[in-house]
């Protein structure tokens, strides 16, 4: 997914180029997602890539420039899984499912770091307009996939015709977001847990007929 974080110069790049680019990426994601943003300086980029100052100012001759890329890529990387657990999400169960999906990967960590696009946006919001707005497109497109799933339970007549599936997307999106915050600072994934189900209950609210017992089994869909 690190190709979706690069500019129009990267096909001009040879093999080895790419590699290099790819292994600063990687790492300036990884340590600006633990350590945060403004704490993670070019020269311990370089360090932990294992590339001379050359090379990194070859790609990104700035903080700013590798920035960006840093949220292309954790953009990227986050939608796609997120269109592989929501692709199918047609059912209430699927929406536990994916509920359950985000609270598992996050207890892997106790809870640390927050959102990985989340995290970025409390950093650069008030700093960085074009990176505010590019992580607000990407927050779109995620609330996008909640929204479109939330259609096809109408759709199906899971919720009742008069569900917003806009705003009950916006609503799940705020308590996941909130949940990754209060879980981060508590270090424990129970707030996050919390924040969810009392905003998936808002939507089961909206529920018109009761669900298949049995539902098919595979990604968040299945009534």
């Amino acid at each position: 997914m690190a190709e979706q974080a690069r500019d129009k110069n990267d096909s001009r790049l040879t093999e080895r180029g790419r590699a290099t680019r790819e292994r600063i990426l990687r790492a300036a994601a990884d340590m600006m997602y633990v350590k945060g943003v403004s704490s993670t300086t070019l020269d311990e980029v370089r360090a932990a890539s294992g590339t001379s100052k050359s090379q990194l100012y070859r790609h990104y001759p700035d903080k700013d420039a590798l920035v960006r890329d840093v949220v292309a890529l954790q953009a990227a990387e986050l939608l796609k899984r997120q269109h592989q657990l929501l692709q199918r999400l047609n059912s209430l169960r699927g929406l536990k499912r994916w509920r359950d999906a985000l609270i598992e990967h996050n207890a892997l960590r106790n809870g640390a770091y927050g959102c990985p696009l989340g995290s970025l946006a409390s950093e650069l919001a008030d700093q960085d307009e074009e990176a505010r707005k590019a992580i607000a497109r990407h927050f779109d497109s995620w609330e996008r996939l909640l929204e479109a799933g939330l259609e096809r339970m109408k759709d199906s007549g899971v919720l009742r015709a008069d569900a917003d599936a806009g705003e009950l997307a916006t609503g799940l999106m705020a308590a996941l977001q909130g949940g990754y915050l209060l879980a981060q600072t508590a270090q424990d994934v129970k707030p996050m847990r919390i924040a969810l189900d009392m905003a998936i209950g808002h939507v089961q609210a909206y529920v018109e007929l009761a669900e298949d017992v049995n539902p098919p089994e595979g990604g968040a869909g299945g009534r």
